[in-house]
């Protein structure tokens, strides 16, 4: 196959994005062997007469989505393998038997190919928290995770660490006036950014009413976990990000696609169940093919919350920095609810899923925070195949919400904070220190997935006060 691209097809006449996406997808996978010319004329003649091409397995797809008829069933029925497919778990003794259980249950779909653990793992609904799953053509909408693209994103900033001493006061003020936090409304001032006119809110019906909500949420944060802090980074001496090796101060956010992600999911899981039946105890890993209408709209919409969660951050970032009037060196950020098209070493094509869990190819950065109190590492993927080219995304709980509500009182977290010499704006002792497992022990358990390239220390932060 030559390099099919989006531009040749509207020149046919594919203008919804969708059709092209599933025609470049079907390419890709049943014409390899053909050239560019000889796949345009194939889907030039399903454009002009595609009931032609209905009765075809492979053709018949796009033909369908031409004319707009709906060539899948209702719903497919699934038995689970006989054997799991191999997956490998790093810092075993520290992830809770529960989170086990749920990933060796992901290894018997039919559609599994390869998976992976990491350290920070516990519960989660469907796929583990720290789960990373390889599959063959197939979307687990849970195996993304209802805040798809939540991410980390890193700002260091032309000061030393002597900055955020120096301007505690005016950086305090600036997370209360420019930050917000929780399930419901916005920023004082309207947010701009182009995610907004993407094309597909206006593709997918659903879509629709979601856009007004994602106009008033872009440039905050969420509840719970999600965060936004100064502090001081030091760089490791010849560090992957090309800078001196010293302290600068730093700005790291952690949140995602708020109610946008939210509803995909939660739509997309149910279209999943309702056309993918597996037994009950697994039904919450139903998966839609990537190949069939639910699939390619659900990859869009994805792709459109991943887009949403960085627009958050780049505003978020954007207008602390106005207000301080401080200027950045270089940014670092990744995704870790999503799913990406992947290549394993063996060669073969499949979809990686990671929830909760940091891509980290060779040479790849990303960020790992620790808790409130602790570090949070920037980090360059070694590339471990075994590990689906994935690390931890953070320490990961220790206990669930209630236990550490029930666990710590609001003047024990206040002392835990005074001691680490972190100023805290909002939170809640849900979200208390001893919450999370030892970050160092999860670093140490993946020192063959990722090296170190610089260490963030937490000096003033802002949460959700619940």
């Amino acid at each position: 196959m030559g390099n099919l691209k989006t531009k040749d097809l509207t020149k046919i006449g594919f203008a919804n994005n969708q059709l092209i996406s599933l025609a470049l997808g079907i390419a890709s996978k049943h014409f390899k062997r053909h050239t560019n010319k000889q796949i345009i004329e194939v889907f030039t003649g399903i454009k002009n007469n595609p009931e032609q091409y209905l009765d075809d397995e492979v053709t018949g797809k796009i033909a369908a989505k031409v004319i707009g008829k709906i060539a899948e069933p209702a719903f497919k029925t699934f038995d689970l393998r006989a054997s799991p497919a191999p997956y490998k778990i790093y810092g075993g003794k520290d992830i809770e038997a529960i989170a086990k259980k749920q990933m060796d249950l992901a290894m018997l779909l039919p559609v599994s190919v390869q998976g992976a653990l990491m350290p920070d793992a516990h519960m989660g609904f469907g796929l583990p928290i720290g789960g990373v799953l390889a599959t063959d053509n197939a979307l687990i909408p849970y195996a993304v995770g209802m805040d798809i693209g939540c991410r980390m994103a890193l700002t260091i900033i032309d000061e030393t660490d002597a900055f955020i001493k120096r301007y505690d006061y005016q950086l305090r003020q600036a997370l209360k006036n420019h930050t917000h936090f929780g399930m419901e409304g916005g920023l004082d001032t309207r947010q701009e950014h182009e995610v907004l006119d993407s094309p597909v809110f206006g593709q997918i019906p659903f879509l629709k009413q979601l856009r007004g909500k994602a106009v008033r949420q872009l440039g905050t944060s969420g509840s719970g976990n999600h965060f936004v802090e100064f502090g001081e980074i030091e760089l490791a001496e010849n560090n992957r990000l090309g800078l001196p090796g010293k302290r600068y101060a730093a700005l790291l956010s952690h949140s995602g696609s708020r109610g946008l992600g939210a509803a995909i999911a939660k739509y997309y899981t149910q279209v999943a169940m309702n056309t993918c039946k597996l037994p009950r105890h697994a039904q919450q890993l139903a998966w839609l093919d990537l190949n069939g209408e639910a699939g390619q709209e659900y990859w869009l919409t994805m792709s459109l919350a991943g887009d949403y969660a960085k627009a958050c951050h780049e505003r978020i970032h954007a207008n602390l920095l106005k207000a301080v009037g401080i200027k950045p060196v270089m940014v670092i950020e990744n995704h870790h609810n999503f799913a990406w098209k992947d290549t394993l070493a063996d060669g073969r094509e499949v979809i990686v899923h990671r929830k909760g869990a940091t891509p980290a190819h060779a040479g790849e950065l990303g960020i790992i925070p620790g808790s409130i109190t602790t570090p949070a590492y920037v980090v360059k993927g070694r590339g471990a195949d075994n590990a689906l080219f994935s690390a931890s995304h953070g320490a990961g709980r220790a206990m669930s919400r209630q236990k550490a509500k029930d666990g710590m009182t609001v003047s024990a977290m206040k002392k835990m904070l005074a001691n680490a010499d972190v100023e805290l704006i909002g939170g809640s002792v849900e979200e208390n220190p001893l919450a999370y497992k030892d970050i160092e022990t999860v670093m140490q358990a993946q020192k063959e997935l990722v090296d170190i390239q610089g260490k963030f220390i937490p000096r003033i932060a802002r949460m959700n006060k619940d």
